[in-house]
């Protein structure tokens, strides 16, 4: 009896040990893959910090959960996810029906949209002023003002050279340029008087002149100033209907990439988002398609002033954590990660780094 005894004592010591040293046991640490890609993860010396980054650390902390961070890439990151090498990936991860079929995401964090980055024109106004006049066009509208002046001075001088040869000579040369030099002070209004029609013919032409004048004068200058303004503030991309027909860009394996090869629009694939913005802003393209957040963040931190946003946004988009299909995590992360974006806290950082 006492053996029997003994030997229950000794096995129920050893299971407590074993439940004891079991709980003291540490729980792994988290693998978290992290896409570089500001402002949502943004790498300093080996230090991440970033939206994505802040709001991971806070879901973290209330997860109680230890975790490590590993720097991918962006293919790297979704098929590590998807093979569980990874226990969750953070960044600007777009959700798409396509990746949501090979792997789960959170709750999103953010909503945006894709944008298209244009060169803003912005020129000096004395020298567009200056390419203007000194432009082909420019050329063409005098030649062909040229032509109507001497056409009115041509009628003028026939009906005036046998009445008035004194201001109109019988001679065609002189005559000519007599009826021409009347034909344009009439029109610009100047009214020298040195030069004026008495016969009832040269007299009806003034007439119609002056009323045609009118026309042309006010025809005139609308057309230098609205070619101005157009020359000033418009570029080639006005919206995305304009991109089949311009030189754009995005970065390659990017949801915005599929998006351009759906609507059949050709791109230049650049794997560094500002040297694609670079690029725009040298005048080498005509548009630059990506994430409207990110955007707007690489021109503010580059300084690229020649640059704007077209106020369209192009698709829309919602950013999220991903995780393995049927990841446990997915629960509890979704519940610290509302609580998260809805704090007074979240806001100040998208104001931070969005200015939003």
């Amino acid at each position: 009896m006492s053996l029997r005894f003994g030997l229950a004592l000794l096995l129920m010591t050893l299971s407590s040990t074993f439940t004891l040293n079991a709980h003291a046991q540490p729980e792994e640490p988290l693998k978290v893959a992290v896409r570089v890609n500001a402002p949502f993860v943004i790498e300093k010396n080996g230090d991440y910090q970033g939206l994505a980054v802040t709001l991971w650390e806070n879901v973290a902390t209330q997860l109680e959960r230890p975790y490590e961070l590993h720097p991918v890439s962006l293919n790297n990151l979704l098929t590590g996810v998807e093979a569980g090498k990874y226990d969750i990936g953070i960044g600007a991860l777009t959700i798409t029906s396509q990746r949501e079929s090979v792997i789960d995401f959170s709750q999103p964090f953010h909503n945006a949209g894709l944008a298209v980055a244009v060169p803003s024109n912005n020129t000096s106004t004395w020298w567009a002023v200056t390419k203007r006049f000194v432009s082909f066009e420019f050329l063409k509208v005098i030649l062909v003002l040229s032509g109507v002046l001497f056409v009115a001075g041509a009628l003028v001088w026939f009906f005036e050279r046998k009445e008035n040869p004194e201001e109109f000579s019988e001679q065609p040369i002189n005559g000519l340029g007599s009826g021409f030099w009347w034909a344009a002070v009439t029109m610009t209004t100047v009214g020298y008087g040195d030069k004026s029609p008495r016969s009832l013919g040269g007299r009806v032409v003034s007439l119609i002149w002056m009323f045609t004048c009118v026309i042309i004068i006010s025809s005139f200058t609308a057309s230098i100033a609205s070619s101005l303004t157009v020359s000033q503030f418009q570029s080639k991309v006005s919206s995305a209907s304009d991109l089949p027909n311009a030189r754009v860009a995005t970065l390659g394996n990017s949801a915005t990439a599929a998006w351009l090869e759906q609507q059949n629009i050709g791109y230049e694939s650049f794997t560094d988002l500002n040297a694609a913005l670079k690029k725009l802003n040298a005048g080498q393209l005509d548009a630059v398609v990506y994430d409207e957040p990110i955007l707007r963040y690489s021109m503010r931190t580059n300084a690229l002033n020649n640059i704007r946003l077209l106020p369209e946004r192009v698709l829309p988009q919602d950013y999220g954590f991903a995780l393995p299909q049927g990841s446990e995590l997915r629960e509890p992360l979704n519940r610290a990660l509302l609580d998260t974006v809805q704090s007074a806290q979240w806001r100040s950082e998208l104001q931070r780094y969005l200015g939003q």
